[in-house]
């Protein structure tokens, strides 16, 4: 286990831990929760070996294996997937045993080590390295790029896979999901759920962490507290605690009124009901969790537009790619004041490619794209960081846009994104991400957007600030296009869902929920697609009545997992059906009178048993379609 035991962890003047401890056995998954500067970094040092205790103890079994996450990369000559396969480093040491008993003709010595690499599962290697890349979103082509091609995002998930090839008793992951898209954070979920060492996490993904710990360590006043559960979990014990304090009480009445306004805007529209019912499942959170937040340093808004164009935007017919190259055709959208819409899409489907095009960084290839006469937008994207003033501070960067306006009132709007008194002075050069990324907001915040079109706005962003933010958008009274693997964050501030697949872009009438199975089932057909792909190519023609005999039997086998699946889907639908009726009644304010009381306690009741009954049968679900999926794949090796 991992026992820490009055520990004292300082770096140069500053204690980050006094007499702290923390006892975590082996097999737990836990998320560590701090805010910036509180140590968390400096934990992960102290127990892989690099930093030493000031005072007490850290101990750690000796014969663990540590795996963690590199943030930096050493070798850009070499092949990716050799890069991933060099996590394992019993591997590498094995394999150059091999050669050098190759070249020395030593058939005793080979013997011997060719044991040794099957009992590695060493002739697996390669294969394990390219699912690890597969998952995170790598092509098959991409698997043979040198490192050095990749962008720094694409460089990060490399020393994310490196990472899960080590293998481990102990996983640190620092931030893995921030250059993740969502179907990579999925199929990571899914990953280190069926970890079999103990995990410690820091992540900013609320959604993430609930799908993956049961563990939340926070660190807060020097101090190593353990909570039971998952992120939500933490939040409501943490906001009990904080709530018993007026001035939290205050705020969370402040911010319940505003979300039943917000939500008033779109409720009574039919066409919305399944993003209403989420939009109310999100008040149910804020009303227990906004006390959380009390002592965030972050409160800013959008500031309001002059003007306002119906439509904002209106695209025909328009044919979006790159150099000539299509990636999206025959889209046809309509952007008016007041749209609140997050787009999904499997990796590559060209979200990104569809933000930039609106922005007017891309230009359409084809089609007609007609702007409003005072469309004012504000874009977000992570390559925007990099076209920061290094030289210039926050102060500077806002008195370019205003240099009318007094400066104090540019430090108080710098103020609500943390930049205070010297810090809003000093030069963005040595801004970590996270700090850039809320300037860069700032900036857009200042200008009077009335569009937003946002790529991956979380991105390094803090709990807090994402919380910041999303109070922020719910204020916004312009238009919004947000893509993000923050799924917290488009369940909270949007009403209007968007799919990104198969070359279209098609209005999406279910839930968030519904997303993570339908893009389930969309790898599933995209693997099927490219085994028959395959097989194909893949040489002579066989005999088509035994062809047709085989897949006979092969559909005979696949049935009762398939029918399982399609039983636990119908369930599934039905068990959500029955939760929209219950989470409408309790949105009845007539519910909350006292003569309500003992019908208000068994709709509670209702609704708790209905969520647990929901999430275990998306479990059952999962389970039956990773059983479906195996079987395929046998079948397709077979």
């Amino acid at each position: 286990m991992i026992k820490i035991d009055s520990l004292t962890l300082q770096r140069g003047p500053l204690r980050l831990l006094d007499n702290a401890s923390l006892t975590l056995h082996p097999g737990q998954k836990a998320g560590l929760l701090g805010t910036n500067g509180a140590g968390k970094s400096s934990l992960f040092a102290l127990l892989r070996g690099e930093l030493t205790p000031d005072a007490g103890d850290c101990s750690l079994p000796p014969d663990w294996r540590i795996a963690h996450m590199r943030q930096e990369i050493d070798d850009l000559q070499r092949i990716a997937v050799d890069y991933v396969l060099d996590g394992d480093q019993r591997l590498r040491q094995i394999q150059q045993r091999l050669a050098a008993a190759e070249q020395q003709q030593d058939a005793a010595q080979l013997g011997t080590l060719y044991a040794e690499l099957e009992a590695h599962d060493g002739f697996s290697a390669d294969s394990r390295a390219r699912t690890l890349l597969a998952g995170l979103g790598f092509s098959s082509a991409q698997c043979e790029t040198r490192v050095g091609d990749f962008s720094g995002g694409w460089r990060m998930r490399l020393n994310l896979a490196q990472a899960l090839m080590c293998p481990s008793d102990l996983l640190l992951l620092d931030e893995p999901t921030n250059h993740l898209d969502l179907d990579a954070i999925l199929w990571l979920e899914e990953w280190l759920r069926s970890y079999q060492g103990t995990l410690l996490l820091i992540s900013h993904d609320r959604d993430f962490l609930d799908a993956v710990v049961e563990h939340i360590v926070h660190v807060e006043s020097r101090k190593l507290t353990l909570y039971r559960g998952g992120y939500s979990q933490f939040e409501r014990t943490r906001a009990e605690r904080l709530s018993q304090q007026q001035a939290a009480f205050d705020k969370q009445q402040a911010q319940r009124e505003h979300m039943q306004k917000y939500i008033a805007r779109f409720r009574a529209q039919a066409t919305k009901a399944r993003q209403a019912q989420s939009r109310l499942k999100a008040l149910e959170r804020m009303e227990l969790l906004s006390p959380a937040h009390i002592d965030s340093p972050f409160n800013f808004s959008f500031r309001e537009a002059d003007n306002q164009s119906d439509p904002l935007l209106d695209l025909r017919e328009g044919v979006l790619g790159y150099n000539g190259s299509a990636v999206l055709r025959d889209v046809k959208l309509q952007l008016a004041p007041g749209a609140r819409i997050g787009v999904l899409g499997p990796n590559g489907a060209g979200k990104s490619t569809l933000i930039k095009t609106l922005a007017g960084t891309l230009p359409l290839i084809g089609g007609e794209l007609n702007t409003g006469e005072h469309l004012a937008i504000g874009y977000f994207a992570q390559h925007q960081l990099d076209s920061l003033d290094p030289q210039a501070s926050p102060l500077l960067h806002l008195a370019r846009l205003a240099p009318q306006v007094r400066e104090q009132e540019l430090r108080n709007f710098l103020g609500g994104f943390d930049f205070h008194g010297s810090r809003a002075e000093e030069p963005v050069l040595h801004f970590s991400g996270g700090e850039k990324a809320r300037l860069a907001l700032a900036l857009i915040a200042w200008q009077k957007p009335n569009l937003l079109l946002l790529d991956e706005p979380t991105n390094h962003l803090d709990m807090e600030m994402r919380h910041a933010l999303t109070m922020a958008l719910q204020n916004f009274e312009g238009a919004m296009l947000l893509v993000s693997h923050d799924r917290a964050l488009i369940r909270d501030t949007t009403d209007e869902l968007w799919l990104v697949a198969d070359g279209k872009l098609s209005s999406y009438e279910q839930d968030l929920d519904s997303y993570t199975r339908w893009l389930a089932q969309f790898r599933q057909q995209q693997a099927s697609l490219a085994a028959g792909s395959e097989a194909t190519s893949a040489g002579p023609k066989v005999d088509a009545r035994a062809q047709r005999r085989l897949a006979a039997e092969q559909r005979q086998r696949l049935a009762p997992l398939k029918k399982t699946a399609d039983r636990l889907e119908q369930q599934l639908d039905s068990a959500q059906q029955q939760m929209a009726g219950i989470e409408a009644a309790l949105a009845d304010n007539a519910l909350y009178s006292d003569a309500q009381r003992d019908r208000l306690k068994q709709l509670l009741a209702d609704q708790a048993a209905c969520r647990q009954r929901i999430d275990e049968l998306e479990m059952q679900w999962l389970e039956a379609h990773e059983a479906l999926e195996q079987l395929q794949a046998q079948l397709s090796e077979a």
